[in-house]
């Protein structure tokens, strides 16, 4: 077995990890400098679960905290020259899964006073909203610099519930309230970036927004998370050789085989090829292909979309949805195939300008295989179990 030349940064998402400790890291720290460019200051990115968007934004924390030397050799090098040190708010709610609303109010309490102690101060306060403010003011107040605000996974404490009206309506509300002094606190902050799976369009945090950049299906950052044909060609190309050596093919044959089993997302109209991360790390790491994203388990919100609208096998490939269809919110959904794209099963497979529509398909065979492998489990007529399916968290 040919020996492995990067180290693979499996199960890690933390930039400054990645880089103090030699881990292969992609560099997509050139779209960080083409927001600064822009001024862009207020950003939402969806993708599927476990495609990068957590370490994009442990990225920019670390860039807004102006960690330098975690950064040489990088894009953002070229770009930058002052790296002023801001104060950084990271908020992942990818821990509140499952939670009802007193469990999802503790969640936000606690991690409001990890950032209170870390900036000195006991609140009087009890409404996160309200606690959230003071946070942001005192923050820019003791370091003279403008607040960088990140929400990872915004919609993790809504997605499970989806289904459930009463719940949903309950969860809905504390977010809609936590997120709600964003805008208010326009003049403390200095850019802030939200990422999640889909688009909860009457969450405040889209309706009050409203400058709110949603670059998700734009082509130049059609590959912001992800990885590239180049990408993979190029710093990847020794282990994509090694795996073939211990698959006993050629390099071209081993790329060819990593493309039809991880590559095909497009998340644009005239989108870049993109590989999953991470199915393809783990391929590369341990030489050998398997179903890796696909095997780590299925939303449960996304079993009970599948049911709720007696999806079949016939139903998926190959189908058109208009461009309106991608706005809208899971709540509001008509038909399961938002939500197949938005979570990465389905994905873009061409554009129709003249009626403003997209084909929809699945990106590639380990999603293929393994979706047709879970429908069949959930209508076998012998009602077997599709727990294991499920992705088991919080």
């Amino acid at each position: 077995m040919a020996e492995i030349v990067n180290k693979y940064p499996v199960g890690i998402q933390t930039f400054g990890v990645i880089r103090e400790e030699g881990y292969l890291y992609v560099d997509k720290t050139k779209y960080i400098a083409d927001f600064r460019q822009k001024g862009m200051k207020y950003i939402f990115l969806s993708r599927p679960r476990r495609f990068g968007k957590s370490l994009f934004a442990s990225t920019l924390q670390a860039y807004f905290e102006g960690r330098k030397e975690l950064f040489e050799g990088l894009a953002i090098a070229d770009y930058e020259k002052d790296w002023v040190k801001h104060p950084v708010l990271h908020f992942d709610m990818s821990g509140a899964k499952h939670f009802d609303g007193e469990r999802l109010e503790r969640y936000l309490a606690d991690m409001l006073e990890e950032q209170e102690i870390i900036w000195g101060y006991t609140t009087h306060q009890e409404d996160a909203n309200l606690r959230l403010k003071d946070l942001v003011k005192r923050a820019c107040e003791q370091t003279g610099e403008k607040v960088v605000v990140i929400i990872d996974e915004y919609d993790a404490p809504l997605l499970d519930v989806v289904h459930e009206k009463d719940n949903l309506s309950q969860l809905r509300r504390i977010m809609q309230n936590f997120y709600s002094p964003l805008k208010m606190l326009d003049p403390y902050i200095e850019f802030c970036f939200i990422t999640g799976i889909t688009k909860f369009s009457q969450l405040s945090i889209f309706s009050e927004l409203n400058n709110l950049d949603n670059i998700s299906m734009f082509d130049q950052y059609s590959a912001i998370c992800g990885i590239s044909k180049t990408e993979l060609t190029s710093v990847m190309k020794p282990d994509v050789e090694a795996l073939g050596k211990a698959l006993g093919v050629s390099y071209e044959e081993c790329l060819e085989e990593l493309r039809q089993y991880y590559d095909g997302y497009h998340f644009s109209e005239y989108s870049e090829d993109v590989f999953n991360p991470f199915s393809l790390i783990r391929a590369l790491s341990g030489q050998k292909i398997g179903a890796y994203w696909f095997g780590s388990g299925t939303p449960s919100y996304l079993i009970k979309g599948l049911q709720k609208y007696h999806v079949n096998v016939t139903d998926i490939e190959q189908k058109s949805v208009s461009v309106d269809d991608f706005d809208v919110s899971p709540e509001q959904m008509t038909s399961a195939l938002p939500l197949l794209y938005q979570s990465g099963y389905l994905t873009i497979k061409q554009y129709k300008p003249f009626t403003k529509s997209y084909k929809l398909g699945y990106p590639n065979q380990e999603v293929k295989i393994g979706m047709e492998k879970l429908l069949a489990v959930i209508y076998d007529s012998t009602h077997r179990t599709i727990s294991d399916w499920i992705i088991k968290e919080g």
